[in-house]
């Protein structure tokens, strides 16, 4: 009975809080992202072209977003590791390499059509 218990709790919890990623997703109309995706996807290149090409896209304005704290990651990041001696260099490829999963990830979302956040940096939100 304990048992049975706990799961219906478990659930009932999974089926109560609805997914952090389509909530999100459904933020934007499916105009929009069909409209965006291409300018979604170049934004993780040069982060400002959604906003000049399509300023009214909340899809495109979501990527640009991403696309730019992106770039001041890979900026700060590569900027402090190649100033600390020894352990900095040591540990640069190694982020210039997580730097780039975040970008592929960038791309592969932006013009799939998701609107999903990057892992670590994703949560911040420059331009809204």
């Amino acid at each position: 009975m304990m048992t049975e218990q706990n799961n219906n709790f478990e659930s009932s919890e999974t089926a109560a809080a609805p997914d952090a990623e389509q909530v999100h997703e459904d933020a934007y109309s499916s105009e929009d992202i069909e409209k965006g995706k291409t300018m979604a996807g170049l934004a993780y290149l040069i982060f400002f072209l959604p906003l000049v090409v399509c300023p009214d896209s909340k899809y495109g304005r979501f990527h640009a977003n991403q696309g730019l704290l992106l770039l001041i990651l890979a900026a700060a990041g590569n900027i402090i590791l190649s100033i600390i001696p020894i352990v900095g260099w040591i540990l640069l490829p190694l982020f210039n390499i997580f730097t780039l999963v975040l970008f592929i990830m960038g791309l592969v979302n932006g013009f799939g059509g998701k609107a999903t956040r990057l892992p670590v940096i994703g949560k911040f939100d420059i331009i809204k």
